[in-house]
């Protein structure tokens, strides 16, 4: 899937990925979804800046939540994955 994004949309999306850890999240939803605290682990940053960042990228509509895993001690998580392969920005 293509997401296009042009106009004031251009310019928040490279807003968003302008943060190193951001596209260090984004990379690592290329291998396939995760849960924030994987995601946190690939990335080598605090659960609670993961957090952050993939709640922006929510926002942004680049990430989104997927499905419910459970931990082995039977705490829910939410699961996130890209929701494109491929963006394209036009300014």
């Amino acid at each position: 899937m293509r997401l296009s994004v042009t106009g004031d949309e251009s310019a928040t999306v490279c807003e968003l990925l302008s943060s190193t850890t951001a596209r260090a999240i984004v990379a690592a939803l290329k291998e396939g979804p995760k849960p924030a605290s994987e995601i946190a682990t690939a990335v080598g940053t605090s659960l609670q800046n993961t957090s952050y960042h993939l709640d922006r990228l929510v926002e942004g509509d680049l990430v989104e939540p997927t499905q419910t895993w459970y931990s082995k001690k039977g705490r829910e998580m939410t699961v996130y994955a890209l929701r494109t392969h491929e963006l394209v920005i036009r300014f």
